[in-house]
């Protein structure tokens, strides 16, 4: 399949915004691409000030653009994540949603893992102050290929990845906006590392740095094999990325190196559903 991972510079303005992804996209299926992946915010400033300012239902003008651009240009689109006001319990959540290239909506994650860190003068966030929790592990149905959906932060949790890949996935998509010191210390370590764990292509998306900002986002969205190769990566610039994804290589790897086979579930349960999951696998 070809990915196309989009890391955009996201401005105060919500329509320049929203623009700049859509001239994405339709770059993206120009070049070919067949699944397009928005950063994390991509409407809106990684800044607290902004979340409650810039959240919207699933009714709202973000989602129309992308399904609106997914019919048009024929292309699934996983939109990075915007701030969604929930029409059930009217809590804000940091939500990615997936469309097909008929526009509808096939898959909804909200971030599970928010991210509250105090790194003293290098980083401080409470994502908690503005969003709520979600409470679902979700993937999803492409052709034969199933993809899991995680959101930034959620990275650093093996369980999360793990689930995911026991649900069957072959590709993991982690929308992004990781800060400079933690991009620089622990991005491609912790892609590459959750990808030879997991034995699965894994994309992180970010946003390119905008130095106007008042949150540095880290950029480098890169795509890693199962054997934890960077198949390819961007820098700090504004750009489409497009990466031939050779699937065969997950069962190649995973024939190579049975580790799922291996693992002993006799001894250790991640969660209720493992044996069911292993199960579904069988």
């Amino acid at each position: 399949m070809k990915l196309a991972l989009c890391q955009m510079t996201v401005e105060k303005d919500k329509k320049v915004n929203l623009q700049t992804a859509r001239n994405m996209l339709h770059q993206a299926a120009e070049e070919g691409a067949e699944l397009a992946v928005l950063p994390e915010m991509f409407n809106c400033p990684y800044d607290q000030g902004y979340f409650t300012a810039y959240a919207e239902p699933d009714t709202g003008e973000s989602l129309s653009m992308l399904s609106a651009a997914a019919k048009a240009e024929g292309i699934w689109i996983v939109g990075g994540t915007i701030p969604q006001l929930s029409t059930e319990d009217e809590r804000i959540y940091n939500t990615c949603f997936v469309l097909n290239c008929q526009g509808q909506v096939v898959a909804a994650y909200q971030k599970i893992h928010l991210f509250d860190v105090d790194l003293g003068e290098e980083a401080r966030f409470m994502e908690s102050a503005s969003f709520s929790p979600g409470h679902k592990v979700v993937s999803f149905a492409f052709g034969p290929l199933r993809i899991g959906l995680g959101i930034c932060y959620d990275l650093r949790f093996p369980e999360l990845v793990r689930l995911l890949s026991l649900q069957g996935a072959q590709l993991l998509i982690f929308p992004s906006s990781f800060t400079k010191v933690t991009g620089e210390a622990h991005w491609e370590l912790l892609l590459r590392g959750k990808a030879v764990d997991n034995q699965l292509f894994i994309a992180g998306v970010s946003s390119a740095p905008n130095p106007s900002a008042s949150f540095h986002s880290y950029g480098h969205s890169m795509v890693v094999d199962p054997w934890g190769r960077v198949e390819a990566s961007l820098g700090v610039e504004e750009g489409v990325l497009i990466v031939d994804l050779d699937l065969g290589k997950v069962a190649t790897v995973r024939r190579k190196l049975p580790l799922f086979a291996h693992r002993r579930t006799d001894l250790y349960r991640i969660s209720g559903v493992d044996r069911k999951m292993e199960k579904n696998r069988g």
